[in-house]
């Protein structure tokens, strides 16, 4: 695929995936309200288990190398929220709610790794 078009691509990509990370927010905030940033650490562990997917099909040779970039660097990176929950993390230390805070902070560094290996072993 033509560099360019490829570059384009991922963007295209990391937009939707973006929106698909907005509308998904939005979701699971109405639905569930928390101290606990629920909706991003939702997020980040399907992004995770979907890039496991992503990664275990693109080992097995079932994507193609521009197709895995347009998935994992394109879709699941502009729908993963690694800045969000960052912020997330500071907002909870400054309202004095340490142990979410860290609890938050060990859980988004632990489980979606966990997820990516998991989505890795189903498709593997």
């Amino acid at each position: 695929m033509n560099p360019v078009i490829l570059t384009l691509s991922i963007c295209i990509c990391g937009g939707i995936g973006s929106v698909l990370r907005y509308l998904a927010d939005g979701v699971i905030r109405t639905r569930w309200m928390s101290v606990f940033p629920i909706a991003t650490f939702s997020i980040n562990i399907t992004a995770g288990l979907a890039t496991g997917v992503v990664a275990a099909m693109y080992a097995a040779q079932t994507l193609s190398a521009p197709v895995h970039l347009l998935l994992a660097t394109g879709l699941l990176g502009g729908f993963s929220t690694f800045s969000t929950a960052i912020n997330e993390m500071v907002s909870l230390s400054r309202q004095k709610k340490i142990a979410a805070a860290s609890g938050y902070a060990a859980a988004t560094m632990v489980v979606p790794v966990v997820a990516v290996a998991l989505g890795y072993l189903l498709v593997a």
